[in-house]
């Protein structure tokens, strides 16, 4: 079984956090992510491959953005927004505005049934 395991909230570091948001592909997924539901791998639609969306979830797990749920074959996705706001009080709520403004992201959709 593959570790889906997320860093504690205290080992969550500023630049790796900053290093994986910058990609606009995970931003958008970070949006979709941002309304607090949670989501299974298949329900993001970017125009990549699938095991490139699969890398980008796994960075975005590794850095401590989100956190990842395995339900027999099938992964689920949410967004740690707890842990970051209270180790970088603000800084989500600023990059979310930011990328919806500059439309950075939105290239990332949900889809309404799993893939």
């Amino acid at each position: 079984m593959p570790d889906h395991s997320s860093p504690a909230d205290s080992e969550i570091a500023l630049p790796r956090l900053l290093g994986v948001l910058s990609d606009p592909t995970r931003l958008g997924i970070v949006r979709i992510l941002s309304d607090g539901v949670e989501r299974g791998w298949g329900q993001f639609s970017a125009p990549v491959a699938k095991s490139t969306l699969s890398h980008h979830l796994k960075m975005l797990r590794e850095a401590g953005v989100t956190q990842t749920r395995q339900e027999g074959t099938r992964c689920y996705v949410k967004l740690r927004r707890d842990a970051l706001e209270a180790r970088f009080p603000g800084l989500l709520p600023a990059l979310l505005s930011a990328a919806v403004s500059d439309n950075i992201g939105d290239h990332v959709t949900e889809r309404d049934e799993p893939a």
